[in-house]
């Protein structure tokens, strides 16, 4: 992966509430087994009609959020069950950056893992940001190494991150490869025990 210490891009609203994980990936998409490839059918049954067109009323389908890589979403987004497909088909449809008032925990847990990052804010943050990226682009910058969030309208907000997980998405780490960085100790260990 690569590292992360400032990203700056155009977000997008979502203003719903307990958006599960079978809307971010509905499980009938859950049979590839790579990793990649999941973003086609990101929010697939609210982004498509029943006849496979785009829906125009669905948010993402609106053309001021065409390249978005930012999500403004609302309370305990990734409810639901625990797959990891979900951040998988976020990250493949081009979202770094998920920003809502609450995370299911597996869900925020497995965002960290495959290298995306949720950032957690207040709710009257949120609603200035759904606010501004309602029927418009607004572009954000969000910075892992100083926790904050900002715009270009003066809007700052500081979030919260593990210093773990900070250092593993700055470097672009997941956890094999923080256990490779010890390849030699391991080495070392297996040569004594046989």
């Amino acid at each position: 992966m690569a590292g992360l210490t400032t990203f700056r891009g155009k977000a997008a609203g979502m203003d719903r509430v307990n958006v599960d994980t079978d809307q971010i990936i509905p499980k009938q998409f859950l049979k590839r087994i790579e990793k990649t490839g999941f973003g086609q059918y990101l929010f697939y049954d609210w982004r498509f009609k029943q006849d496979g067109s785009p829906n125009p009323d669905f948010e993402l389908n609106r053309p001021e959020n065409e390249g978005v890589s930012i999500l403004i979403a609302n309370e305990n987004f990734g409810c639901g069950s625990s797959r990891e497909h979900a951040p998988w088909a976020l990250l493949d449809y081009g979202f770094k950056v998920i920003i809502a008032p609450s995370f299911a925990d597996i869900f925020h847990q497995n965002c960290l893992k495959n290298g995306m990052l949720p950032v957690v804010l207040k709710e009257q943050e949120i609603k200035y940001l759904l606010d501004k990226t309602k029927n418009q682009s607004h572009e954000l910058t969000v910075s892992i190494e100083s926790k904050t969030v900002t715009d270009a309208d003066g809007f700052s907000a500081s979030f919260e991150i593990h210093p773990y997980w900070q250092n593993m998405l700055m470097n672009g780490w997941d956890e094999i490869e923080l256990t490779l960085q010890m390849e030699d100790s391991i080495k070392k260990y297996e040569e004594s025990v046989q």
